[in-house]
């Protein structure tokens, strides 16, 4: 027998945190000469490999150390503190003047400027000095006009215009370009923090604010509030720059027009106050649709992680249409918001008021209620480990108690057993024993360190080894020894590459039994002074379980020197433990030794007699119990079937493929097809329209200041001018009209794109087989639902249109300028060449780029996803700074692709831009040459327009990109609907109303594996039921038992043979039309939020009287009479305000409420207390009595009165008989029988 544990204090024996790590790759950007940074020459190497090759992660640079999350979360969670600090300061001057003011939060924002304020001051230095530059070309360009109408010769002087404004928008290029990087690298650094700050603040929530903040919406705030954070900054300096450019543009314009140009100004000062009410309402709206947003997230993740029962009960429509309803909703806000955004300056004006709702929501978050240290006192003097004095306990501070008075004094090495009835509060104690309860009254102690295995395991996605070391360092031989103690080692030889096999979300790729073996020897490793065991042993088999007590939590196992609390429902382990605390109604009704309860109570002798009689009436003729059938959760021959080895290769965690390559133009067809071809036509027709009518009034325009010249009488001018501005005037409103009407049309289109699109997403992925769920981590799916979907509805409709634009701009730019000055074509064509190829070798890269930022979004979430599922075991553990760590990797991995890709847009915009100014040179060159032999209003059009084809063609040559990259979000969004769907939902041929109406099953010659290349997991299969008949299912681990309900139910297709219900061969009908008339009560107790009644009946089919009916069968009506909201008792997320058992009797009164003749059991008491459980089987025997009912056995005493019982071992039946005749035989089944503590009776009657 392994020797104790050694003690240890109370620091927790993991690995330090470690620093900032190694990079990889460091950036050469910091060693790169003053050339190389401001053209971003260094980055060379990455767009050059990129076009050679798809880019993979290694061969991205690493993030400067500045910009990492490792340096960045730290200072601002400290400037963040001194924020808290200074507010409480604030509060306690208030209170000691006696002001009645109100009491303001501490400041998100004011933490941000404070961690980010000299960073911020530089990025708006050089947004000034890009701004003035901006402004100096047309000066400039005033010259050159002036000099071409009074020169007739070309001279030095001209040359030198061209040279000086050559010279300027050069100079502006390389600062507005440095501007861009630093702006939004602030910006991405603003939204590492806050994502760090939410993080660590999810890690200490209370339950009070847990039940606020469910996990969709906290990953709502991490995805979508911090990037409307993010869009603040990057968008931060147009507050000051627009005003700023507007009055530099007016003081220009006055030098020119004088006070004509007041006209302008007060058409200006009347748009601003209508924006600003337009930007209210916008401010609303987006209120709203982040509520909806929140909600649809939330929902979303639910389904996800229960689709198994959706499926098994085909409920997936009901729930697709509650998700559909949200998101019409959300669709409609951002409808009115669009229509709303036609107002010009709406943009600049919207930024404070959108934002303001984000921040307002995180700082509500970020100031919530946190757990309260002081709850548990460490420090106080005596030898108990754990000490409650007159404590009572609720899950909020105003809530009813749900512990009352609790008066225990727990030694220092004992072993301590809690018992009672389901919701009597066991596992509350273990929870008032971690802090994670609020504490009312009295005093709570605690000495040392805590390992808590809870009811329902907590296993991470990572390999096995690591879900047992829990960050400890690892030492071989202890490790040997938990691993040996835990029963683990048979586990290990039959897993593909034994400890070293990666473990799926949730452990869905492990059986229950083995998830909380895993989760027991995680808690043995840590070598922690306190053990919380909530049930471990209700989960694994009867010898195994024996095992466990024997060489872990008893008097001779490895934790015999540790204080252990093991809530159990196992009483034949009370005589081992040194204390007994039975509670009824969240009080301690007995507390004391075995011995002493025995004698001076009836209490538990009277349950142990309960026990005693309910397994005698279970007992064969000839087979009798051995310990008088003391032992309630032991016979269980596994709490749930596990693939054989070739199958478990299957079940194996899949990464995320990248794709490589273009994306292709289908992918873009689909989104305009989605789009609507009509509406893609009219919004074609109305940007050239747009763009015609805009070359018309600047040609119209300069035609005007051309004749002016030669009017040499006031009223020959005076008549001539109203012509020209009633016909400019116009040119203007029928453009304004196209705007109007294309805004309107693209509203419209992109609408319903982002219907149709999220529609197509979300039926591919409620028709996906339930294998895929269980092999692909949830985040990748939810991160189509957010990111991808965040992209189709905001951003690809605006860079389909900005390109467009773009695209009808530089046509008409080119064409104006080439009619101006003929030459032109000589240098411009060698320019679009030059841009083409830049476009090429840039494309190759930032798409692929894209496609690693995309696929490294996933792990973000599924890490925030999983640590929020498991906040107590990591609080327990102490591992918080653990976590926080790993956090802060996942972001970091984001942040190199997002910063590889801001880099590689400057690279590119440097190129273009330059590029665009070289057409600016020879527009000037021309004008400079040609002299006075060209018109100045054609000089001054072909220059202006030579100005604004540098942006133009910049941004053509951006968007184009941007359309193919942010086609990705379309490619991973549509990539779900060419993947191996389930068979249809609902086929030509249907089932009679009545069927099945007997109840016979039949499975002739049947066989079924879960991949081609795989082993049959069922071979040969062939029985058939009578109506009516009770039929057990039983086999070892592996044997196919779950394997045989998921085939019944066409989880899992068949390869041969066929399964006939009542005369129906189910393979030829729909899988809803199976489903719906099969009855399951499942293992794991799945409940959804929302209320009670909509987790009994989603489909709103059965009466309010009916639902009380079934309740009561399931013993719970007096309970949810006892809630103040009775059926519209809201469920939180996952059902955590029940316990496990109350969960499992809700799933009980689901399938009575939906009676069928046909029942699969898959142990579907395996939470509940001995007592119910007797209650529970009575009323199945008594409501199902007419029912053919299918058990698949993990507890012998569930199946022994049935009326055969099939045997299988690896895949095969091997005996299907009666169990008196299959003991009599003594086969397998009779082994079983042995193992589990069943031999046959000596004294036969």
């Amino acid at each position: 027998m392994p020797p104790g544990l050694p003690r240890r204090g109370a620091s927790s024996h993991y690995d330090p945190v470690p620093g900032v790590p190694e990079p990889q790759k460091c950036s050469p950007e910091k060693s790169a000469s003053f050339f190389s940074k401001v053209t971003y020459s260094w980055f060379n190497r990455v767009i050059v490999l990129g076009y050679k090759k798809p880019l993979e992660r290694e061969d991205l640079f690493e993030l400067n150390e500045s910009d990492s999350p490792y340096i960045v979360c730290p200072i601002f969670e400290k400037q963040w503190r001194k924020e808290i600090l200074r507010n409480q300061e604030r509060q306690k001057m208030q209170a000691s003047s006696h002001q009645g003011a109100h009491t303001r939060k501490p400041s998100l924002l004011y933490a941000l400027w404070n961690t980010f304020k000299s960073v911020l001051i530089q990025v708006a230095v050089f947004k000034v000095f890009a701004d003035v530059l901006s402004f100096t070309s047309p000066l400039i360009m005033k010259q050159m006009i002036i000099f071409c109408e009074h020169s007739s010769d070309f001279g030095w002087r001209s040359f030198t215009y061209a040279v000086v404004l050559f010279v300027v928008v050069i100079s502006q290029t390389l600062i507005l370009q440095q501007y861009q990087r630093f702006n939004t690298l602030t910006s991405a650094k603003i939204k590492t923090a806050v994502v760090g700050l939410i993080y660590k603040k999810a890690l200490h929530l209370s339950n009070v604010s847990q039940k606020r903040f469910s996990t969709g919406e906290i990953i709502n705030l991490m995805s979508t509030d911090a990037q409307q954070l993010m869009d603040l900054t990057a968008n931060l300096n147009l507050l000051w720059s627009a005003p700023f450019q507007i009055l530099m543009a007016i003081s220009l314009l006055w030098q020119e027009l004088g006070a004509a140009v007041l006209a302008g100004v007060a058409v200006l000062v009347l748009v601003i106050p209508i924006n600003a009410l337009v930007a209210m309402r916008v401010k609303r709206l987006k209120k709203s649709q982040t509520k909806n947003k929140d909600k649809q997230i939330k929902l979303l993740k639910e389904i996800l992680h229960g689709i198994k029962i959706l499926k098994l009960y085909a409920w997936e429509p009901a729930y697709r249409n509650k998700i559909i309803e949200i998101r019409d909703q959300e669709l409609e806000f951002q409808k009115s918001s669009r229509y709303l955004a036609v107002y010009s300056m709406l943009t600049l004006t919207c930024i404070p008021f959108l934002t303001r709702v984000s921040l307002g929501r995180l700082e509500d978050f970020l100031n919530s209620e946190e757990l309260l240290s002081q709850n548990i006192e460490m420090n106080y003097v005596g030898d108990h480990a754990i000490g409650f004095t007159n404590a009572s306990f609720s899950w909020d501070e105003t809530g009813i108690p749900i512990l009352k008075n609790l008066n225990v004094k727990i030694p220092e090495g004992a072993l301590v057993a809690v018992v009672g009835q389901v919701g009597s509060g066991k596992s509350s104690v273990l929870s008032a024993i971690l802090g994670e309860m609020e504490k009312l009254t009295g005093v709570v102690e605690r000495k040392g360190s805590v390992a808590y295995v809870s009811q329902q395991a907590w296993i991470q996605n990572c390999i096995l080894q690591e879900n047992i070391l829990f960050g400890s360092t690892m030492q071989k031989q202890f490790y040997e020894q938990v691993l040996e103690a835990c029963a683990l080692l048979p586990d290990l030889e039959q897993l593909p590459n034994g400890d070293q096999t990666e473990i799926g979300e949730r452990g869905v790729n492990i059986s229950g039994g083995q998830k909380q073996r895993v989760s027991l020897a995680r808690a043995v490793y840590s070598r922690a002074d306190i053990f919380l065991l909530d049930d471990p042993l209700s989960a694994v088999d009867v010898h195994v379980g024996k095992q466990l007590f024997e060489n872990v939590i008893g008097t001779s196992g490895l934790l015999k020197n540790k204080t252990r609390i093991l809530v159990t429902h196992n009483l034949t382990i009370l005589p081992q433990t040194d204390l007994i605390v039975m509670m009824e109604s969240g009080r301690i009704a007995q507390m004391g030794t075995y011995q002493e309860l025995m004698s001076k109570t009836k209490n538990l002798s009277n349950l142990l007699q309960v026990f005693k009689e309910q397994e005698e009436a279970h007992v064969l003729k000839q087979v009798s119990v051995i310990n008088s059938r003391t032992i309630l959760k032991d016979q269980i021959l596994e709490q749930k079937d596990r693939p054989s080895f070739d199958q478990r290769n299957y079940f194996s965690m899949k990464k995320e493929k990248i794709p490589v390559g273009a994306v292709k133009f289908s992918i873009i067809l689909k989104y305009l097809q989605a789009f609507g071809w009509p509406w893609v036509w009219l919004v074609v027709a109305t940007y050239l329209g747009q763009n015609l009518v805009s070359i018309g009034q600047n040609l119209w325009l300069s035609a005007w200041a051309r004749e002016a010249k030669h009017w040499n009488e006031f009223t020959e001018w005076k008549q001539i001018r109203n012509n020209k501005l009633n016909t400019y005037g116009l040119l203007g409103l029928v453009q304004g009209l196209f705007v109007c009407c294309g805004a309107y049309l693209l509203t419209r289109g992109s609408l319903a794109a982002s219907r149709t699109l999220y529609a197509q997403l979300l039926n591919s992925v409620l028709h996906l087989p339930l294998q895929y769920f269980e092999t692909n981590p949830i985040g990748q799916i939810i991160n189509r639902f957010t990111k991808d979907m965040f992209i189709v509805d905001i951003r690809f409709h605006y860079y389909l249109r900005t390109w467009l634009n773009c695209t009808l701009e530089a046509i008409g730019t080119v064409l104006v300028i080439m009619g101006a000055l003929p030459l032109f074509t000589l240098g411009v064509l060698p320019l679009i060449f030059f841009y083409f190829t830049i476009q090429r070798y840039y494309m190759a890269s930032s798409r692929q780029i894209r496609r690693l930022s995309g696929a490294s979004r996933s792990p973000v979430i599924s890490h925030f996803s999983e640590t929020l599922s498991g906040v107590s075991t990591i609080r327990a553990f102490g591992h918080e700074q653990r976590f926080i760590q790993q956090n802060k990797e996942v972001v970091n991995e984001n942040l190199v692709c997002f910063y590889n890709n801001i880099i590689s847009n400057r690279w590119l915009s440097v190129r273009l831009e330059f590029l665009g100014n070289l057409m600016v040179f020879f527009a000037a060159m021309l004008a400079a040459l040609a002299g006075n032999s060209i018109d100045s209003a054609i000089v001054g059009l072909s220059i202006s327009y030579a100005l604004n084809i540098t942006q133009s063609l910049n941004f053509w040559v951006r968007k184009a990109c941007e359309i193919e990259t942010n086609a990705v979000s379309i490619e991973r969004v549509c990539e779900y609907e060419d993947m191996d769907k389930e068979a249809p939902w609902i086929m030509s041929r249907r089932p009679p109303l009545q069927w099945p109406n007997k109840g016979i099953v039949e499975f002739i010659n049947y066989r079924a594996r879960y991949r081609n290349d795989l082993h049959f997991a069922l071979q040969d299969i062939t029985f058939k039921t009578q109506g009516e008949e009770k039929i057990g299912i039983v086999g070892r681990t592996g044997a196919g038992k779950s394997t045989l309900s998921n085939c019944l139910f066409r989880i899992v297709e068949r390869s041969a043979g066929k399964i006939i219900i009542d005369g129906v061969d189910i393979s030829t009908i729909g899988l809803h039309d199976l489903r719906g008339k099969l009855n399951i009560i499942p293992q794991d107790p799945v409940l959804f939020s929302g209320t009670l009644q909509m987790n009994l009946d989603p489909l709103d089919k059965y009466s309010d009287s009916e639902l009380w009916e079934v309740l009561e069968l399931c013993h719970l009506k007096e309970f949810v009479q006892s809630l103040p909201k009775k059926l519209l008792h809201e469920i939180s997320e996952g059902g955590e305000n029940l316990s496990v058992g109350q969960r499992q009797l809700v799933c009980l009164a689901r399938a009575l409420l939906r009676k069928t003749k046909i029942l699969i059991l898959d142990e579907a008491t395996a939470s509940i207390d001995f007592e119910t459980d007797n209650l529970v089987q009575t009323t199945i025997r008594k409501e199902f009595s007419d029912c053919t009912i299918l058990t698949i056995a993990h507890r012998l005493h569930s199946i022994i009165d049935s009326d055969r019982v099939l045997v299988l071992d690896s895949g095969k039946i091997v005996e299907f008989e009666t169990p008196q005749n299959l003991v009599h035989q003594k086969g397998l089944f009779f082994q079983m029988t042995v193992e589990a503590g069943i031999t046959e009776d000596g004294n036969k009657k």
